[in-house]
């Protein structure tokens, strides 16, 4: 099949219209310009996997198994990295986005029941960025809670107005956000001095991660919230918003080459984050004896010196706190525009997009408000929520993963860049896995094994 008789349906309409194909695209440049045109919609990809639902459990490994995690994270990424560049060609290829596909080869009513499973999985994500970005407030400004959980909401408005200026602005704030969590993370484990033989051996993976029940609980717990189901729809449709002749081979086969290289460059910048959330956890509360569970209990102890040592500062707590906001904001605006186009490929809803996002926030606000409301005062309750997000996370991701390599594999839709054997059996394998220990985690939480 030729990348000229790729399916595709105008009459479904484009993903994120306002913003597919708006960015032009130099013809017969050099590799740094082009590469240049098509780098953006990867770090937006990447703000998913180092989220505020990864933090506590990435710190709290590290807390508890020293460096022995490292393995899991870097297993975990490297499967992002597949699923995410083949979400990336996806949308390339075809011209849809994977709510979109699902939504063409399922009966009305299993599009129904796929989109409600979507919807409630963007909400649960959304939950953990809300909740940071509302403790962050509060940490770094005092305000209450709730107040910080509302003005999270007004986000969605900053959002309608950077897609009025251009998608590259969105490109471009949120780049600026990850580069503050970098620069607080590298900073701060600077501080801390861990052992580099420690981290090295780390990445070795270890049968004890698997004998040992405690362990095994924390690697299901980072995995489940590597993979994040809403960043597969986003991936497949930010990747159209570069200007791309998908009648021409060339064009097509430079713009997945580029999309990948920026897809895995980004989610490499997650992997090196999330490696210091581990290290960071390892080298100053590992032994302490000290509690981690909630975002709270992390700035505290940044802050006490029996816990962390001669580093404790109040400007470690406060960098600790804005890295949170700056992951907490990130997330959200990319959340919110993950569910915008789960609305509009499942639905097919032709309202304004202004609309489209205002609900999209509300759907995911609402929840935490009330929960907020029914336990004010008691940040640990609502800080719960955050478990059960990352189990209906759990639950969620094969009804986004299957469906993807499923496309991504088949040559009536992909022609000539359908997955080659070796990635088909590389992605069935992890998915299976994935499948097996998010299953094995919800059996965990719920107490039946």
């Amino acid at each position: 099949m030729k990348a000229n008789d790729v399916h595709t349906d105008e009459a479904v309409g484009r993903s994120l219209d306002e913003v597919n194909g708006t960015i032009e695209v130099p013809k017969n440049a050099g590799f740094w310009k082009t590469f240049k045109a098509f780098m953006g919609p990867g770090v937006l990809i990447a703000v998913g996997y180092m989220d505020p639902g990864n933090w506590i459990t990435s710190i709290a490994g590290g807390a508890q198994y020293k460096y022995k995690l490292l393995a899991v994270v870097l297993i975990s990424s490297l499967i992002a990295m597949m699923l995410q560049a083949m979400a990336s060609k996806l949308g390339i290829v075809t011209g849809k986005d994977l709510a979109q596909l699902t939504r063409e080869h399922t009966s009305k009513t299993g599009g129904f029941i796929l989109w409600v499973i979507a919807e409630l999985a963007i909400m649960a994500t959304d939950i953990a960025e809300i909740i940071g970005s509302g403790i962050a407030i509060q940490l770094l400004f005092g305000i209450p809670l709730i107040v910080g959980i509302c003005i999270t909401a007004l986000d969605v408005l900053l959002l309608l107005l950077l897609m009025k200026l251009g998608f590259r602005k969105i490109e471009a704030i949120v780049a600026t956000l990850v580069a503050v969590i970098v620069v607080v993370f590298g900073y701060e484990v600077l501080l801390a001095e861990p052992s580099i033989g420690g981290i090295i051996t780390g990445y070795i993976p270890s049968s004890e991660i698997i004998t040992n029940h405690g362990m095994l609980y924390l690697t299901l717990g980072i995995v489940g919230a590597t993979v994040m189901p809403h960043d597969l729809y986003l991936g497949s449709s930010i990747s159209q918003t570069r200007k791309v002749d998908r009648k021409n081979r060339a064009e097509l086969k430079q713009a997945v080459r580029f999309a990948t290289i920026d897809s895995n460059m980004q989610l490499f910048l997650a992997f090196i984050v999330n490696s210091m959330l581990l290290i960071l956890g390892a080298a100053l509360f590992y032994g302490t004896n000290s509690s981690l569970g909630r975002f709270t209990e992390l700035f505290n102890s940044l802050n006490n010196p029996q816990i962390v040592g001669a580093i404790a500062s109040p400007v470690l707590s406060m960098l600790f706190a804005v890295a949170l906001l700056s992951s907490g904001q990130s997330s959200t605006i990319t959340g919110t525009l993950a569910g915008q186009i789960v609305m509009e490929g499942f639905v097919r809803i032709k309202a304004p997009m202004w609309v489209q996002r205002l609900v999209t926030r509300l759907l995911s606000v609402t929840p935490v408000l009330i929960f907020a409301f029914i336990y004010h005062g008691n940040e640990a309750k609502i800080e719960n929520l955050l478990t059960f997000s990352q189990v209906f996370l759990s639950i969620a991701l094969p009804f986004a993963v299957v469906p993807l390599v499923i496309f991504a594999s088949s040559k009536k839709l992909m022609g000539e860049f359908a997955n080659k054997m070796w990635i088909k059996i590389c992605a069935w394998i992890a998915t299976v896995v994935l499948v097996l220990l998010n299953v094995y985690l919800i059996l965990q939480t719920i107490g039946i094994m």
